[in-house]
Parts: C-alpha cells; sequence; structure tokens
C-alpha cells in the first residue's frame, strides 16, 4: 500500500464468500477493518474485529471508531432458497439501515455488491446502460438497495457511491456452480444442461476485488459497473478451460433440452414439499447470462482471455482441490 493512507472500514457481509476475501485484502493492505456479519467469520485474521450484527436493523450500532468506507456486501441471495419476503426484507432494510448508519456517523464513501439480477433473464446482451428489468424477488431487492443507497448520494455532493453489479464470482470458497462444475470434472465427467452455447458471465473474485478497487479511486461521485470478463464466455468455452490444464480426461455428455424441461416440471411438486429441489433452479441451466463490463471496456480494464489464467490461480490457491 504504496503512498496511501490507512482507512477505518466497515464490510457488512464480511464472513460471506466475497466478504472474506475482500476483509482478507483490506487488512493485508494495512486498512483497520470492522467486519460485521449475522454469521460467524470463515477465519479471523489479527488486526481484524468481528462484530455480530444484523443488517436488517443497525439503530444501536456502533463500529467503536471512526469509518472512513462502508462496504455493503450482505444479502439474501441464493436464488430460489428463500422465501420472496426475506430478499425485500434483509436487502432493502439493510440498505435502509446503512444509509442511516452512514448519516449518523458522516460516512460519505458505501460500496455495493448488487447484481446482475436487476437486469433480468433474457438472451440480449446486457450492459450498464441498459434497462433493468428485474423479476425474482432477488433481483427487484437488489434493485430497490441501489435506488436507495443512489439517494443517500444525491443528498449530499461530498458523498461517494460504487455500484458493483456482480455476474457469476468463482473462486476459493465459492461453493456454488463452477466448484460443482470443477468437482464434476475432477470425478472425469460433466453433463451439459441441454444445451452447450449457454453465455454465463463470470469473474474471478480476486478479478472482481482489483475492479471494486479501481471504481474506489476514480473521481467520479458514483461508478456504477458489471462485474464480468468481456469475453462472453459460453458453457462450453468454460468447461473446455476447466479441462485444457487441470481435466483433461474429463468427459463431457450433452442431455437434450427437452430432458431439462420435463424435469423441471416434474420436480415442482418437490419444490413445494419443502425439498431442496426447484425447477426454477433447474431451468437457469440453459438460460444465458450475458452480461458486459461497459465502464471496465471504456476505462481500459477489460482484457480478454482471462479466464484460464483465473483457473490456474484457484487451482493453486486450493491447492488443486478446486474448494
Amino acid at each position: 500500500m504504496v503512498g496511501e493512507t490507512p482507512r477505518n472500514d466497515v464490510v457488512f457481509g464480511g464472513s460471506g464468500f466475497i466478504g472474506t476475501h475482500l476483509v482478507r485484502r483490506l487488512a493485508g493492505e494495512g486498512h483497520r477493518v470492522v467486519s460485521v456479519d449475522i454469521r460467524p467469520p470463515r477465519e479471523r485474521l489479527d488486526g481484524v474485529t468481528y462484530l455480530t450484527g444484523d443488517v436488517r436493523d443497525l439503530a444501536a450500532f456502533d463500529p467503536g471508531m471512526r469509518i472512513d468506507r462502508i462496504y455493503n456486501l450482505a444479502a439474501v441471495h441464493t436464488t430460489p432458497g428463500h422465501p420472496a419476503h426475506e430478499y425485500y426484507e434483509t436487502n432493502i432494510l439493510g440498505a435502509t439501515s446503512i444509509t442511516a448508519l452512514a448519516r449518523r456517523f458522516d460516512i460519505r464513501d458505501i460500496v455495493f455488491t448488487s447484481s446482475i439480477s436487476v437486469y433480468g433473464p433474457g438472451e440480449e446482451t446486457k450492459r450498464e446502460d441498459s434497462r433493468p428489468a428485474p423479476e425474482s424477488p432477488y433481483g427487484w431487492s437488489k434493485y430497490m438497495a441501489e435506488r436507495i443507497q443512489t439517494a443517500w448520494l444525491e443528498e449530499d455532493d461530498s458523498r461517494r457511491l460504487v455500484i458493483c453489479r456482480p455476474a457469476v464470482i468463482f473462486g476459493p470458497g465459492e461453493g456454488g456452480n463452477f466448484t460443482r462444475m470443477a468437482k464434476l470434472l475432477k470425478k472425469g465427467f460433466f453433463v451439459y444442461p441441454g444445451r452447450k452455447d449457454t453465455i454465463k458471465a463470470c469473474f474471478y473474485v480476486g478479478d472482481l476485488l482489483d475492479a471494486i478497487e479501481l471504481a474506489t479511486r476514480r473521481e467520479e461521485r458514483l461508478v456504477l459497473f458489471n462485474g464480468c470478463y468481456p469475453d462472453r464466455y459460453t458453457l462450453e468455452q468454460i468447461v473446455e478451460a476447466f479441462r485444457a490444464q487441470h481435466m483433461r480426461g474429463a468427459r463431457t455428455f450433452l442431455v437434450p433440452r427437452g430432458v431439462v424441461t420435463l424435469a423441471a416440471t416434474l420436480l415442482r411438486p418437490f419444490s413445494v414439499m419443502g425439498l431442496g429441489i426447484h425447477p426454477d433452479r433447474v431451468m437457469k441451466l440453459v438460460r444465458s447470462t450475458d452480461v458486459v463490463p461497459g465502464w471496465l471496456e471504456t476505462v481500459g480494464e477489460a482484457t480478454r482471455g482471462r479466464l484460464p489464467s483465473a483457473i490456474d490461480r484457484w487451482n493453486a490457491e486450493s491447492g488443486g482441490r478446486f474448494v
């Protein structure tokens, strides 16, 4: 951290996947960090203050020191997986509570991780200037949280706001679709669910943090950007990137799309029964998330061809386990 004055930062959602990586980076750069989450941290670092807190109600919250920047990563995000009201309660009340906290302690810098879900589903390419059209409770709650924090920004010319709309973020500790894909390939196979050309916007967690840091260093009071690579990778390209260096012997198979659609239909009764099987999750496998990082391209920070090196980094950082 050459030439930079250490900050006092509070990270809401510091126990999550991205939050854990962010807290580690901020602490490593010499900043004083307060990590706040309703869940226990995945790791405890020297010099970091870990507090238990519910982002929905911060009326009595006191960080115990002057705060220079808030990182708002706290969210109910697994989709599907929660009743609709939980997305609204956590994501909207969280934004409301955090902006109230910022006013109370005169904190003038907020970084918010939103979601590409604000664009809604569809095969067309989305950029930052694409009209938001969320359809899910998660997408709507994130878009409304953006509006709440933008209103906070507009109240005072001295305030700054970064809104990042991450795509699929992968890396150590992710535990989501990329982790499941890697585990299957390590077992020697992967099944394409209905199609191979599904576009899946994605970003390595370290590259996401680099992009967020870049945005915070800009002079603009508001930076809104999509967190993803510019390549518009298809599912097949992602699978082949894994296979090329790390799972060369893995075989791939294609399940007809009609079978996937039928499976989604047949699974609907089980979703009602609360067994953790949801048809929407099945159908997400055949829908593209075709998002490009227009802002990163504009500022010259959207280098192509980075997925293979990101997979190599994940391999190195996880000891080849891809967990």
